[in-house]
């Protein structure tokens, strides 16, 4: 088996580096911090899904190191709550509000959104999560603190990158799995459970093809900074990212491993 790859750890203790930003600026044309399967498209498009403005209140779990909910709340000028398990992510997130003061706007919590999470009924308007419900066993159960935290008629818009849509090596599995424990999910089962949890039936739009694109560019600026990551990371996780990030790619271009974004809203009633 693999050895695991410190993905999460490595991008939040190198943040502020100049290395990683231009890796990011390669990957996804814009650099948010991001450590997701999340691309410029997707990104531009939350606020106008989930129906921002300026009165709403949003909760971002797995917020990572902040730069999304803080572009959020410059765009849209609401109030942002973000909240991840990693503590450096955390203050990366909060360093970050105070250099750009906005910390009137957005506040970040260590918070293991697997628990309850740490907030009265019905408080938020809308919330939001990129790739983090596939580290989460009870994928129901978050489900229904969602429903609980949002306010009557508020939107949850969350992505899949797991969705099983084909034939899987157990070395590909393994590879896919080294820098995270994850919870794959089949064709329909995000579906029902967001139902199941009191949700309407929400809409489904498909982002494998940006997925594969993303860990090919990903892949590729890696490649173009051998020699500098080499120095930061040394051979042996530069060569588990890199193969990480190839069979990601090949999952997704040949839609065998499908990734999916949901968008729904709690009932008015």
């Amino acid at each position: 088996m693999p050895d695991k790859v410190e993905l999460y750890d490595i991008a939040y203790e190198n943040y502020a580096s100049e290395l990683y930003r231009q890796i990011r600026l390669d990957t996804f044309g814009n650099d948010l911090g991001q450590t997701s399967w999340s691309g410029p498209y997707e990104s531009n498009h939350i606020p106008t899904q989930l129906k921002l403005n300026q009165d709403s209140n949003v909760l971002e779990l797995g917020c990572g190191s902040g730069g999304y909910a803080i572009y959020l709340a410059e765009r849209v000028a609401c109030r942002v709550t973000g909240i991840d398990i990693n503590a450096q992510a955390i203050r990366n997130a909060n360093r970050l509000a105070r250099a750009k003061d906005m910390l009137p706007l957005v506040r970040f919590v260590r918070a293991d959104i697997s628990q309850k999470l740490p907030y009265d009924t019905a408080v938020f308007d809308a919330i939001f999560a990129s790739d983090v419900f596939c580290h989460i066993p009870s994928r129901f159960a978050l489900l229904a603190e969602i429903f609980r935290v949002l306010k009557p008629g508020g939107r949850l818009l969350y992505s899949d990158a797991l969705i099983i849509a084909g034939l899987i090596s157990q070395q590909e599995i393994e590879v896919r799995t080294s820098i995270a424990p994850y919870i794959f999910s089949t064709p329909g089962e995000n579906e029902r459970l967001i139902c199941a949890a009191g949700f309407s039936k929400p809409k489904v739009i498909d982002t494998t093809e940006e997925t594969a694109r993303i860990a090919e560019q990903w892949l590729k600026a890696r490649k173009k900074r051998k020699k500098a990551l080499l120095l930061q990371e040394g051979e042996d996780i530069f060569a588990q990212h890199q193969k990480f990030l190839f069979i990601s790619h090949n999952l997704a271009a040949e839609r065998r491993l499908l990734r999916q974004v949901f968008l729904a809203q709690k009932p008015q009633s």
